[in-house]
């Protein structure tokens, strides 16, 4: 940062305007990648899933609730953990405004994990988060979608993660999945992202990308900074 250019009012104004200009041409790529990503087929669902939560056995058609929407965040959160991933609470410390807006745009949210409700729930507690975050201990849910590999999988090679082959990718990944329910009641999976693909879901990063040092992140363990935010002040 010390090294950083130094210029004039009117030279920033015109720097400024020469990335405004590329600032809009992403604005409107987003905007054309939007509506491909609204335009691709659905699958329907033939398998029923049932989920643990504060309303207790719930199957996947109950999770949306009244809406026609339904979106799942995939947080990390193995049945043997004592506590959440930290880069899926970071994640999700942006969840809980948005609950009520997304309600009013016929969408509904709700976490998921492998871990029991129990822990789920404490966890949340200590962290002050009010979403829905439900258990799908005892389902296939996970692994269906492809955030959660069993050791035999791991073990013979044949884990996929973010659609292709991952190499030890230990139990649990993140990813966010969307469906939707038919006139019928019929259900449809309609998208998944993993990875870098669900950095548009962290608010926090949002703001990083604006300012000089970035996410000043490196490496293989990008996200060696990220704590609990309980943690910051030990």
């Amino acid at each position: 940062m010390e090294n950083h250019d130094t210029v004039s009012r009117s030279e920033w104004l015109q720097a400024r305007k020469r990335l405004l200009a590329r600032e809009k041409e992403l604005t409107h790529l987003r905007d054309q990648l939007s509506a491909e990503r609204r335009a691709l087929p659905w699958v329907r669902l033939e398998k029923e899933y049932l989920f643990d939560g504060p309303n207790g056995r719930e199957t996947l058609a109950q999770l949306f609730g009244p809406r026609r929407q339904l979106v799942v965040y995939h947080f990390m959160f193995a049945p043997e953990w004592e506590a959440g991933c930290r880069s899926c609470s970071f994640w999700a410390d942006s969840f809980n405004g948005i609950v009520p807006h997304l309600e009013q745009r016929d969408l509904t949210f709700v976490a998921i994990s492998r871990a029991p409700l129990a822990r789920l729930q404490a966890f949340s507690r200590r962290l002050g988060w009010t979403f829905k975050w439900v258990s799908s201990a005892g389902s296939d849910f996970n692994y269906d979608f492809e955030v959660s590999f069993t050791p035999e999988t791991v073990a013979s090679g044949q884990a996929r993660y973010n659609y292709g082959p991952v190499a030890s990718p230990g139990s649990d990944l993140p990813g966010v999945s969307v469906f939707a329910r038919g006139e019928d009641g019929a259900l449809f999976h309609t998208y998944s992202a993993y990875a870098r693909g669900i950095d548009g879901l962290n608010a926090a990063y949002g703001y990083l990308d604006l300012v000089p040092r970035g996410r000043d992140e490196s490496g293989d363990n990008a996200q060696a900074w990220v704590k609990l935010r309980d943690l910051y002040a030990r």
